[in-house]
């Protein structure tokens, strides 16, 4: 049974198609009148995303999704969004929302500025019955999310009016030419927050420009440790999309010793703690939870069996290639397999596998019987490693996939 009302399902049902072919015009009538009634917000929203579209995208997909969702409860065969795990895509959404400090009281904004966008875009259509049953379909989505992120925000301690916490650089170390691993420690010299590896911690930073800005990043070391340390790719300019002011700024600026702000650390792609057999696979930078992942296996648990999957442009641009292959090198029963989009003449020592050339192919590993997966990289390369998971029989809720900027959806329906 649907927990939207009866009258506000027949009314859902009957607009959905409506709002979905409207629903980026929507949302993006809604981000710009929002933020302009409200510029305090620019500092909690990604300014990239917003500008590429990215993330009117995902929001739209979100609410005809959810609505989507409901009508499923229903028995409708509604869209996609019937069939979506719903259970995981809230908890993702929760667990990015603690990261970046997201409060109740925002809700309250979003919600009336969305009614005004829908309102606005489709016209005519929107009569009041309208308008009460697509805002009971917000306030569904608003009232679980806000549900979640208050138990998230209890289990870690932290004070949502005080979230965040000042860490010191302690050490800045270049992995690559494009990735930076930054090593942090409290300032207040405080302990360090327990976490789970595969977990991230947002970092705010205040650009030259005077923008606050926060961005997200994967602990790409695991637990256990007085410090932190998250591993930075530096986001080039490309296609006419700007370079990435974050990740620039991170590169170039940060120094020794300065201070950075930082949530507590949240995400719920966490390792899985029993005995089964692991599949990593990386692609890129994807490769920072797998790096947490495999350092806390090397250290609490090394006789796990252990596959390790990755693909990159070159072996130059591989990130924590050599911490990988000596952590690998500890496990008696880890195996490596690499593809290089331009594999090189470079010996490989160590616990590395022969680089390939090309693209992952899943035919070429085995994967263990019993195994659970983890995935983090492009769009692409997940719905590729995971269709081939799928083929050697592992079930989908066995894997497990982290994914880079707001749009869940996309790999949910792909990739998860």
């Amino acid at each position: 049974m649907s927990i939207l009302s009866p009258s506000s399902a027949e009314v859902v049902r009957a607009t959905l198609p409506a709002v979905q072919a409207h629903g980026v015009q929507i949302t993006t009538t809604f981000y710009a009148a929002m933020l302009s009634a409200h510029p305090e917000l620019l500092r909690t929203f990604n300014a990239a995303n917003q500008a590429s579209g990215e993330q009117q995208q995902a929001l739209a997909m979100s609410v005809v999704a959810y609505a989507e969702h409901l009508l499923a409860q229903d028995g409708d065969d509604a869209g996609p969004g019937g069939d979506v795990d719903f259970d995981r895509v809230m908890a993702r959404i929760a667990h990015k929302h603690a990261a970046l400090d997201i409060r109740p009281e925002q809700y309250l904004v979003v919600g009336r500025h969305l009614t005004e966008a829908v309102g606005e875009v489709l016209g005519d259509a929107v009569t009041a019955e309208v308008a009460r049953a697509w805002d009971e379909v917000y306030w569904l989505f608003a009232v679980q999310l806000v549900a979640a992120e208050a138990r998230l925000y209890q289990g870690a301690g932290v004070d949502p009016e005080d979230p965040w916490r000042e860490w010191v650089v302690r050490a800045k170390e270049a992995s690559t030419e494009e990735v930076t691993s930054f090593v942090l420690t409290p300032a207040d010299g405080d302990a360090v927050p327990d976490f789970s590896p595969g977990q991230y911690v947002s970092v705010v930073v205040d650009l030259p420009d005077g923008r606050r800005q926060p961005r997200q990043y994967t602990l790409s070391r695991g637990p256990g440790r007085d410090s932190l340390r998250i591993s930075v790719r530096r986001v080039a300019a490309h296609d006419g999309a700007p370079e990435g002011a974050v990740s620039t700024y991170l590169h170039d600026d940060v120094r020794e010793g300065d201070a950075l702000l930082l949530s507590e650390p949240f995400g719920e792609v966490v390792l899985d703690t029993s005995t089964a057999p692991l599949v990593l696979a990386s692609a890129g930078v994807g490769i920072t939870p797998m790096a947490a992942m495999l350092d806390t296996v090397a250290r609490r648990t090394p006789d796990r069996q252990v596959v390790l999957v990755h693909a990159d442009r070159s072996r130059d641009v591989h990130p924590l290639r050599e911490e990988v292959d000596a952590l690998s090198a500890q496990l008696p029963r880890a195996e490596q397999h690499v593809w290089y989009e331009r594999p090189g003449a470079d010996p490989v020592t160590g616990g590395g596998a022969v680089p390939r050339e090309g693209f992952v192919d899943m035919a070429d590993v085995a994967v263990p019987d019993g195994a659970v997966a983890y995935v983090c990289g492009p769009l692409p390369f997940m719905r590729e490693v995971r269709a081939g998971l799928l083929r050697q029989g592992v079930p989908a809720e066995r894997i497990h996939y982290e994914v880079f900027g707001p749009d869940l959806w996309a790999a949910t329906g792909s990739a998860g």
